[in-house]
Order: C-alpha cells, then structure tokens, then sequence
C-alpha cells in the first residue's frame, strides 16, 4: 500500500481527480447563479413623470396626465437596476401634429431591450389650442358665516384689481369669474386686510385648471362693521307746558337716528320714541337736550343726545303761579 501511494502514477491520477472534482463543483456555483440571474420578474412602477415634447410655444396642451404607470419584466437583474435607478423617460411626442384633438401613444426612453413594457394609459387624449393671455377683474368675496353675530361686511376690496390669466383658448373662453377668496375662522368683528388666492371659474363654479394666474394671490380689504339701520325718530310730548306757554310743535335737530345691534333685534324697530315734557320749555329757553339709551335687544344708538326745538306761542295776559315748579325733561326709547 505504502508502494502504491509512492507511485508517481498514483499521485497524478489523485490529482486528476481532484481537479474534475473542483471543476465540477465551481461550475455547479456558475449555473446556480446564472440561472438566478436569468430568472423573470415582473415589477410595477406608479406615478412616472410624464414629459412633453413639442416646439411651438404659442399652443398649449389639454388633457395630458401628469404622470402614468410602468409595469416591467425581465431578468431579475435588469428589472431590478431600473428599479433602482429610474434613469428612463415616459414621453409624449406632439411635435409635428396640428392644432386639434389626437390621440397619442406613451412611448418609453432608455429602457433595457431586455425588458417587456406596459403603460397605463397606454394612449391619452390630448387636444393642442392656440395660448391666449386676457385680463380679468378679480372680484373679492367673503362668506359672511365668519362675521360674528351683529356684525356686517360693510365693503370688500382687492388689489390688484384685475388678473392676467393664459390656457388654452377654450379653457380662457370658459372663465366667467376670478374671484379672491378671504377664509379664516368664524367670529370677525372688526375690519382687516388679508391675502386671498385667486382662482379663476366656469358659470357653474367649478374651477378651470391648466391656467397659469398673474398675480397668484391678491391683497384683499375689508370692512367690517356692526349692523345698523336708521329709524325715524318720533317726538312724544307729556306733561303740560308752563302757564302762559302753548307749545305749537317739537322739531328734533335730526330726523332719523341709527341703531346698532344684531339684526333682529335692530330690525324689528320701526321708529325711535323721544319723550319730552312739556313743562322744561320756557319763553326764554325752548331748546330741550334728549339723552337717547340704546332700546332693549340693541347696543348703542347715534347720536347719543339729540336737540328739540319747541316752536311756542306766549300769552303775555297770562303770569305763571308763584312758586311753580318746572318738570323735567322725560326722554324714553320704544320698548
């Protein structure tokens, strides 16, 4: 035995072996992996960016997605590098069609020609128009549910007073309102100035996209102020005027007072009652001075004194009794 494994033969038929052995075995590692390697995947990519392509700046195009999906299959490998990557394009090419409505194919860029490709959409319908610029008034508005209760938007403005807004001819065509619209939370009571986003409106109110909107936002006034109404004031004359005086009439200095308040209350108001007694009201002094209250429900009234000329006739026959004592004077607002 010793005799045989000193036998140079021996040694180079082990060695043989061995080699077919090692051969063998890094070939089976080899097929392992290029069979890893060639293997099929199947890998959905969502929301690619869709570019355009076309040279004429005076059009504009409508209709296109903003973005499609890409579904890839493959060798894992290849799948899994443009995965990772991203280093393609999904495209529409709209150079060389007419103004009108078409019907275009995505197409793909910088794909391995390994891969098998599906897009959704695979087609989508475009329509090419002629760019148009016109100017707009922006009309500032604000839903009045954010005013406290009693108070009232007296004015509203917006500067600048007008908008540039360029689409496509149909989209501009379709443009019935721009408004600047003011939110923020209920409870305003008192005047402010904010910025409003401008949107631009069809008749029916829905908003119009693919516009570009010069300013984008507008600088909007408003004027907030508690509600009122003016009511005619009415003069009630009580008591007697001194002996010797005959009252011919009461002209107050203003015809009508405004009332302040929430809106039923200011509302249900039909005239402002002043009560003057006649007996203040002296052939020298015929000028009477009303303090005028707020009537219940409400907040305040302007003015808050009002003058009474009483307009008098003297009986000079007459001497007034000694020691008479003159009344005051008695205004009183309508319950």
């Amino acid at each position: 035995m010793d005799k045989l494994m000193d036998s140079p033969w021996f040694l180079r038929i082990m060695a043989l072996l061995l080699a077919f052995l090692l051969f063998f075995s890094v070939k089976a590692d080899e097929d392992a992996a290029n069979s890893a390697n060639n293997g099929t995947i199947t890998e959905e990519i969502e929301g690619v960016e869709l570019e355009v392509f076309y040279g004429d700046t005076n059009l504009m195009v409508s209709g296109l997605p903003e973005m499609a999906d890409l579904t890839i299959s493959g060798p894992t490998s290849a799948v899994q590098t443009t995965r990772q990557l991203k280093d393609f394009t999904l495209f529409v090419d709209l150079r060389n069609l007419p103004i009108g409505e078409h019907r275009v194919p995505i197409q793909t860029e910088n794909l391995s020609e390994q891969l098998r490709v599906q897009i959704d959409p695979a087609f989508v319908d475009i329509t090419i128009e002629e760019r148009v610029t016109q100017e707009f008034r922006i009309d500032p508005e604000m839903n009045e549910r954010l005013l406290k209760e009693g108070f009232v938007l007296e004015e509203i403005s917006a500067e600048p007073k007008t908008a540039s807004v360029t689409g496509p001819k149909s989209v501009i065509d379709a443009i019935s309102f721009v408004k600047a619209t003011v939110t923020g939370e209920p409870g305003v009571n008192e005047s402010f100035t904010t910025e409003a986003r401008i949107r631009v409106l069809a008749n029916d109110l829905t908003k119009l996209e693919n516009v570009v909107i010069e300013p984008e936002v507008a600088e909007v006034s408003a004027k907030i102020e508690e509600y009122s109404k003016e009511v005619p004031v009415t003069i009630k004359q009580n008591g007697e005027a001194p002996t010797g005086v005959k009252i011919e009439s009461l002209v107050p200095s203003s015809e009508t007072v405004r009332i302040y308040g929430p809106k039923s209350a200011v509302d249900a108001l039909k005239e402002y009652v002043v009560e003057v007694n006649a007996g203040i009201v002296t052939p020298t002094d015929t000028t009477v001075e009303a303090e005028l209250k707020a009537p219940p429900g409400t907040t305040s009234v302007s003015p808050n004194t009002l003058k009474v000329e009483a307009e008098i006739r003297v009986d000079e026959t007459v001497e007034a009794p000694e020691g008479a004592e003159i009344p005051e004077v008695s205004e009183n607002p309508p319950s």
